[in-house]
């Protein structure tokens, strides 16, 4: 099955561009420190009252900010947060999502009415209010903010996986399996999940875009990441009361923002074609 997803994703060139934007972002974010000791000589939070609003130049290649700070520098480090925090949201959803649903899926009764229950609870709860209600009572931090949307924002891949074991317990090799005495958990780890990883996969793209749309309007409403750490919600969220006489302070972090979001999508989207049993 990989091997076949392999060579549909090599002819596939929209998704190996995506998945290149993405690489590029990550290594950039990851190289942070460097190019700011090293190529332009500032932190994200040095401050030059000399140089505010400067427009993009040799010196300065994404201009400054309000309080003269490198805008390229705020960038990479916006990046650091906002992809860190897409991952261990996104990580923290996977994780209570796929438990849940496999567990209510494979048992069923009660255990899947349990589950099945608190699934519509919190769906029937606005996930933003919620999100707005929390962030302005506690103020959390990068890692607190990614535990918050992870841990409301599950629901959705409970049912799809719930969904999936729901059909793949009564499988010929499910069934011979009981039957042979196998353990629940050896038939949950060796024949069912194994099944639903590609599943898996498809959401974690797709859910990555999701929380770092959500981190972004967070920080821009003021409730997400706060100053002076930089993230591209919070940069946005700065930049809104300049954008009539520096607009270079909008267009790098919606750029980043725009095209992450996109390259996720349409990595997830090559990887759900490319896994598909159905396309074989």
């Amino acid at each position: 099955m990989l091997s076949i997803a392999g060579r549909r994703l090599r002819r596939d060139y929209l998704t190996l561009g995506a998945a290149l934007v993405l690489l590029i972002y990550a290594a950039a974010a990851l190289a942070a420190p460097i190019i700011a000791a090293q190529l332009v000589h500032t932190t994200p939070t040095t401050i030059d009252m000399r140089n505010t609003f400067s427009s993009p130049s040799l010196a300065h290649w994404l201009g400054t900010d309000d309080f003269g700070r490198d805008q390229l520098v705020r960038v990479l480090y916006g990046a650091r947060v906002s992809l860190s925090i897409g991952l261990l949201a996104a990580a923290v959803n996977l994780t209570i999502g796929v438990s849940l649903g496999a567990i209510a899926g494979f048992y069923g009764r009660r255990v899947d009415d349990a589950v099945v229950w608190l699934i519509s609870t919190l769906r029937a709860v606005p996930a933003l209010f919620l999100l707005i209600l929390i962030g302005a009572l506690f103020r959390p931090g990068p890692e607190g903010l990614a535990l918050l949307i992870g841990g409301i924002s599950w629901p959705g891949v409970a049912r799809l996986v719930r969904g999936q074991v729901l059909g793949l317990r009564q499988r010929d090799y499910v069934l011979a399996a009981r039957t042979i005495g196998a353990q629940d958990w050896r038939v949950l780890m060796r024949h069912i999940l194994p099944n639903v990883v590609s599943i898996a996969i498809v959401v974690l793209g797709q859910d990555l875009g999701a929380v770092i749309l959500t981190e972004s309007g967070l920080s821009y409403l003021g409730l997400g990441v706060q100053p002076p750490n930089a993230s591209w919600g919070n940069m946005l969220s700065n930049a809104q009361r300049f954008l009539s006489n520096a607009i270079w302070l909008v267009v790098a972090p919606g750029a980043c923002i725009f095209s992450t979001v996109l390259a996720l999508y349409l990595v997830a989207d090559g990887l759900r074609d490319a896994l598909d049993p159905r396309l074989r």
